[in-house]
């Protein structure tokens, strides 16, 4: 299960030559490739390619007719790893993943790969994660690309250049023998436009033919003396060849225009923004029209000495337009033009932010100081800047939103539960992890000292172990477990006897990626052997004490995390605290219970509220939950100013708060309410007699009241 479903969409993956296709980047991408004739596909999920990992998924019965392999890998290692195919037979391979974090993960093989070349294409798709929606630390791919000598590919986010930049990344690692990088930001993965598709091509060299007549090239191989040979060949016959098929196949762009004495340089996947800043500055219209010439590099990596010849000369000044630091393009592109003694100035990172995110009000700045110096008479043309409303002002009416976990998540309660427990025993050292659970650094639960990385939780705490005084602990989810978290956090936990306590949370999926089944996943899906027990996989590797709690039980598992971090028990303690994604889970169930409803089934569903009456304005539930489902509602008692606790309509029914509230020994104005779907016969009866009990009650109680006034 995925957060989006493509199976409608993929579809359109069979049209032929001549049709048009409509729809999202994603789509462009996997029908790309399919034209390209490729043999074999994987990936690991991240943002924001994991819709790519799903469209393939959702399209394996297409791949299979055309013959694609197409596997959900471990690890973007084990991604990377499989483009071993694409180095002794003519196999086109793609992968993708999410970068930089996965292209680190994946750093070896890919250095194993660019250093022996490959003789079939091997196209490697990155969602670069890059700017202030980025969910990463802020570094770019540009220099994994330079330093292993891959070519790096960052097409216009438009639909026809970006099918053009994958079926030319195959033809470019074909020429060169050398594996491609095609960059995709956020934008561009889900912008939505059309092109003209052609036939998708069934591999002219099957895994068959490959398996039938295996080959072997001593020269391949990453030993000594064959590695030196490897890096001669890079630069001596790889490079060349690869600057000479990016300027006879006019990969980049040079874009004319009226105004030829400065011009502006620009990564492919900033063409949109560069545009309309021009277009706000009016020096370019609604049509992608500029006034000032664009040479958009579509190929970022390697340069192109003769283009960057031929649009800087004559020029007084040109603006090269590179997001994020340092500036390597800018300092290759200024050894080009001394190298050619062009005395064209060159400007960049002086006009624009030496790093963040390039945004279109960035970028309206930065070219509006390069037209003031350099084209004074267009920026007299230029319309004044829209009005915008300043920054504090927006900060003083949109109160601070910071990222947390989802209505009726498993994981809250687990923390929550922790959190009481410092309450009660002081504060803990906690290496946090990445995925859904790593929003638990943030308010309300405040908890986490480092994170280093997926699957790292454990070993983050590694040098702490033994310590003395209370043990460490580390958070871990199910995703991270299966990715690295086995081997890096609990088989070295095991091996170096730490006296520490790992927590596993096991939501069934790898949901902070949007969802996608894992080894432990309990559904059943062809082609995929799930349900793998996380306890089991910890015992194999030496673990003794290894405890399960369900995470909705709080008092079950704060008794857990005392008896970990109280026991005589020598080695690293496991607890597996498990839950099912409740984002995953309402898409399984919401359709069973909308149908049994249609079908006139009864149907009862958990909802969860409070009593304004009796609520005393603590708010200890959303100070221990944080859920967005509760907020807070003016109080009723005109001789009370405290505003009350409140449940809103997107409350799933997982009880976590009322639990929190009486876990935390502090309130009693939780409630649970059935709402009944098509009640039965006795349904009704049992209402009525509920009613006409409560009403006898409440009489009795008014008719008090009155008498106690009097």
């Amino acid at each position: 299960m995925a957060e989006r479903s493509f199976a409608k969409q993929v579809e359109s993956l069979r049209l032929g030559a001549g049709a048009e296709f409509r729809g999202e980047g994603i789509l462009a991408v996997t029908k790309a490739l399919l034209q390209s004739g490729v043999a074999y596909v994987g990936g690991y999920q991240g943002a924001p390619i994991s819709h790519l990992m799903d469209v393939l998924a959702d399209a394996e019965d297409i791949l299979a007719e055309l013959g694609v392999h197409f596997e959900a890998s471990a690890s973007e290692a084990t991604a990377a790893a499989m483009l071993a195919a694409s180095i002794n037979y003519p196999l086109r391979g793609a992968v993708t993943w999410k970068s930089t974090v996965g292209t680190n993960v994946a750093s070896d093989a890919l250095s194993n790969l660019a250093s022996a070349g490959v003789k079939g294409g091997a196209l490697i798709i990155l969602g670069e994660d890059y700017g202030e929606g980025a969910s990463i630390m802020q570094e770019r791919t540009h220099a994994f690309a330079m330093k292993s000598q891959m070519w790096l590919l960052d097409p216009r986010p438009h639909l026809p250049e970006i099918v053009r930049a994958v079926e030319q990344g195959f033809e470019l690692s074909e020429a060169s023998h050398t594996p491609v990088m095609l960059m995709l930001r956020i934008r561009a993965c889900h912008v939505y436009g059309r092109f003209i598709a052609s036939d998708n091509r069934r591999p002219t060299f099957s895994r068959a033919d490959a398996l039938a007549s295996p080959s072997r090239d001593y020269g391949r191989i990453i030993l000594p003396p064959s590695t030196y040979a490897q890096e001669r060949e890079k630069i001596e016959q790889r490079l060349p060849a690869a600057v000479r098929f990016l300027g006879e196949r006019g990969v980049n762009q040079l874009l004319d225009a009226e105004r030829n004495d400065i011009g502006i340089v620009l990564q492919g996947g900033l063409y949109n923004s560069v545009l309309r800043a021009l277009q706000i500055l009016g020096c370019a219209d609604v049509f992608g029209i500029s006034r000032v010439p664009l040479y958009v590099l579509n190929a970022t990596y390697p340069l192109v000495a003769d283009e960057w010849v031929r649009f800087c000369t004559g020029k007084r000044a040109v603006l090269v337009v590179e997001e994020g630091q340092p500036e390597f393009i800018e300092q290759g592109a200024s050894q080009i033009l001394r190298r050619h003694e062009i005395g064209t100035r060159l400007l960049g990172k002086d006009l624009l932010p030496m790093a963040g995110e390039y945004t279109v009000d960035v970028l309206r700045q930065g070219i509006c100081v390069l037209l003031e110096r350099w084209a004074p008479q267009l920026a007299l043309a230029a319309r004044p800047p829209r009005s915008t409303v300043p920054p504090q002002r927006l900060a003083d009416l949109v109160p601070p939103r910071p990222s947390g976990l989802c209505t009726g998540c498993p994981e809250r309660p687990l923390f929550a539960a922790m959190k009481l427990l410092q309450r009660q025993i002081g504060p803990l050292h906690i290496s946090a992890d990445i995925g859904c659970h790593s929003f638990a650094t943030l308010p309300p639960f405040n908890m986490g000292n480092s994170i280093m990385g997926y699957g790292l939780g454990s070993a983050g705490a590694s040098a702490l172990s033994g310590a003395g005084g209370r043990r460490a602990m580390a958070v871990m989810g199910d995703g991270g477990f299966w990715h690295n978290g086995l081997t890096s956090g609990i088989g070295n936990a095991v091996f170096n006897r730490h006296d520490d306590v790992t927590v596993i949370v096991d939501n069934n999926y790898s949901a902070a990626t949007g969802g996608q089944d894992i080894p432990s996943s309990r559904a059943v899906r062809a082609g995929r052997q799930g349900n793998n027990s996380i306890v089991t996989a910890v015992k194999g590797v030496g673990v003794q004490w290894v405890r399960r709690t369900k995470t909705y039980d709080m008092q079950g598992t704060l008794a857990v995390l005392r008896e970990a971090l109280s026991t005589e028990a020598p080695g690293p303690k496991i607890i597996v605290a498990e839950g099912e994604c409740q984002l995953n889970r309402q898409r399984r169930i919401r359709p069973l219970t909308r149908t049994a409803i249609q079908k006139g089934e009864r149907v009862v569903q958990e909802r969860f509220g409070v009593d304004a009456d009796t609520c005393t304005g603590d708010h200890s539930c959303i100070r221990l939950s944080g859920c967005p489902s509760l907020t807070l509602r003016p109080n009723p008692d005109p001789l009370r100013t405290d505003p009350v606790a409140h449940v809103d309509h997107s409350c799933v029914g997982c009880g976590v708060c009322g639990e929190v509230a009486h876990a935390a020994v502090l309130c009693p104005s939780f409630y649970r309410a059935d709402l009944l779907y098509n009640p039965t016969a006795w349904d009704r009866v049992m209402a009525k007699l509920r009613r006409a009990v409560i009403g006898t009650l409440q009489r009795r109680r008014e008719r008090r009241l009155r008498r106690d006034a009097l």
